[in-house]
């Protein structure tokens, strides 16, 4: 049976003023994105409305909707709260999805039991025990309870008391003095319950209460000449010390905290949470987000929240943001609703919470450097992102060799170009080349482009000695649009050489996004591996004429005729330099002219116009 066909435009027309989820869905009627809205009318519509404003992600998403729909809700709340339900569900493939959903783990002291045990458990339950957590992983939680039986030998056995009392042998943690074995019957349980006492208290973070206890009963035990008993307590007491100083305070409000930064590259996004118990560091969790760049951040941010928390057993008082999220007080209302307490989300801007919050964001810097070196170890070929480069440019194989061409303007001095050179997809840095424009004395991208490609085609058609250029690429990319691939391609023509030409574009927020040519546009956005492998092309041969820029600029301000004028330092010479763009600017102007520039007094601009001039 034919589908109907969905009018997209008549069916905006009819969306209520009301708050609710929207439901975006493609030809097949597959879901492909989910959203709320404090009002649907006004929400839906935005997506329709042009792609300007329109982060790639979102513009790439709204290119695939054919149709539509919705549910009202009563409040903005209840939309928050159907929102993450159906995405949990459906798990559409636009929207922010975490891969790690697993429950995290909890220590249980068993308190409801006669001789009460500490384990672990994935969550927590109103059964009359206390739990502490939620630890990052589950290693960690078996080494803290690893630790805690060889300084406190409470049982770990599943046995029930009394009805089990004298059944079985003590087990091997009895031999190990790990267990004091209840199950013998011979037990004091006051001492035992003492033991559990200082277990709550060394998990909640109040390690000095358990040291005080444990020094006097280690003095108790000495006075009543129980050596070997004071050894023991010594021995515990040593090693919670030891303990004490390794574990990291990051808080000195001693609250539970998560913290949630994240760091960004053109293609892809890292997201750490740090989860802070009682001011202590007990763990951390990092999200990768393949295909979400700078653009999209913002949404990214505040669909993590919602989906790290959906499933959250535990909720802490206070979670510190980077940044400002959308709908941050109904979400805000939804967790404080789920733990029953109020719940803060902050964006602190001084301080110790805010240092705290950089230190994430530079851990998320650098789990985003080692992902992408990961993926460049995994792919030390490139060879499927060269073939798929090649198969969208219509080559008939994989570029060996790619230079690729920027231009670096600051100003209107020191105009420089890069080449830096990939092989076989992977940067050749020996055969990067640099370049001074010298035909151009204004900004002319175009220009300064027919420039280095001739010089650098000139010197691979000459007899020259000089081997540099005489590798000839399988492509050239050029980081502009259409305009630099023709001006190229001119180049090329005069000097009779068959080679595809492509420009490196970006999109509003200065993002690659495609290849361009006469013969049209390629957009990247959907095709993540060329994506990324044209990104760090482009990104690098930016890097390469920045740094070159740079360096002549300092060169220039280092040593200057300026020198000779006292009262001129580094600073002075700089504005000097920026404001008239040469040491010829200087020596042309005019007293007014230079008592405009800052800095200089009236008194100074005399000494500069008598030493030009005199």
């Amino acid at each position: 049976m034919l589908r109907a066909r969905f009018d997209i435009q008549e069916e905006l027309k009819k969306l209520p003023e009301k708050p609710g989820v929207y439901i975006m869905k493609d030809e097949t009627g597959k879901i492909i994105y989910i959203g709320k809205a404090v009002v649907l009318k006004n929400r839906v519509r935005q997506y329709f409305q042009g792609s300007h404003g329109l982060s790639p992600k979102t513009a790439a998403m709204v290119s695939k909707i054919r149709e539509f729909e919705y549910i009202v809700t009563d409040s903005e709340l209840e939309a928050l709260i159907l929102e993450c339900n159906l995405i949990k569900k459906h798990k559409p493939k636009f929207n922010i999805l975490l891969r790690d959903d697993k429950h995290y783990p909890y220590i249980k002291v068993t308190l409801n039991e006669e001789y009460p045990r500490v384990i672990m458990a994935r969550r927590q339950v109103a059964d009359g025990a206390k739990y502490f957590g939620p630890y990052a992983n589950v290693a960690s939680v078996r080494e803290t309870l690893s630790l805690l039986r060889k300084l406190f030998p409470v049982r770990s056995c599943s046995l029930v008391f009394p009805r089990d009392i004298g059944r079985n042998r003590p087990c091997l943690y009895y031999h190990m003095n790990q267990c004091l074995a209840p199950c013998q019957g011979n037990v004091d349980r006051n001492e035992y319950m003492g033991m559990i006492k200082d277990i709550c208290n060394f998990l909640g973070g109040r390690q000095e209460e358990v040291v005080r206890r444990l020094e006097d009963e280690m003095k108790k035990a000495a006075e009543n000449l129980e050596f070997e008993k004071a050894a023991a307590y010594r021995d515990r007491l040593n090693s919670l010390r030891h303990i004490g100083e390794e574990q990291k305070v990051l808080s000195t409000s001693m609250e539970d905290q998560d913290v949630i930064g994240y760091a960004s590259g053109s293609t892809d996004t890292c997201v750490q949470v740090f989860l802070i118990r009682n001011g202590r560091l007990i763990g951390r969790k990092n999200f990768m987000f393949e295909g979400v760049g700078e653009g999209d951040t913002k949404e990214m941010l505040a669909s993590f929240v919602k989906q790290f928390y959906s499933n959250a057993d535990y909720i802490p008082d206070e979670i510190l943001l980077v940044e400002d999220i959308e709908e941050k007080e109904v979400i805000e209302k939804w967790l404080s609703e789920k733990r029953g307490k109020r719940v803060r989300l902050r964006v602190p801007k001084r301080g110790e919470k805010h240092h705290l919050v950089q230190m994430v964001v530079e851990n998320a810097r650098t789990e985003l450097g080692l992902f992408h070196e990961r993926l460049a170890r995994e792919n030390e070929t490139v060879n499927e992102e060269l073939e798929e480069l090649a198969s969208l440019l219509g080559m008939e194989s994989a570029p060996g060799r790619i230079e690729a061409y920027d231009i670096s303007n600051m100003g209107i001095t020191d105009m420089v170009a890069s080449m830096v050179v990939f092989e076989n997809g992977r940067p050749a840095r020996k055969e990067y080349r640099r370049f001074r424009i010298r035909s151009q004395t204004g900004q002319n991208d175009y220009g300064s482009m027919q420039e280095v490609l001739y010089r650098r085609f000139r010197r691979a058609a000459g007899d020259s000695e000089d081997q540099k250029f005489s590798k000839l690429p399988d492509l050239i990319l050029v980081d502009g649009g259409l305009g630099h691939v023709n001006a190229a391609l001119e180049v090329l023509r005069e000097f009779g050489l068959d080679i595809p030409v492509r420009g490196m574009v970006k999109d509003s927020r200065h993002k690659t996004r495609g290849l361009v040519s006469p013969e049209g546009e390629i957009d990247l956005k959907d095709n993540l591996p060329v994506l990324r492998l044209v990104t760090s092309i482009q990104d690098e041969a930016h890097r390469f004429a920045v740094e070159y820029n740079k360096k002549l600029r300092e060169k220039r301000y280092t040593k200057s005729v300026l020198d000779e004028i006292k009262g001129i330092g580094p600073k002075r010479k700089k504005l000097l330099l920026r404001h008239f763009g040469s040491v010829a600017g200087i020596r042309a102007a005019g007293m007014d002219d230079l008592l405009a520039v800052e800095g200089i007094t009236r008194e100074l601009a005399e000494r500069i116009y008598r030493h030009f001039n005199e």
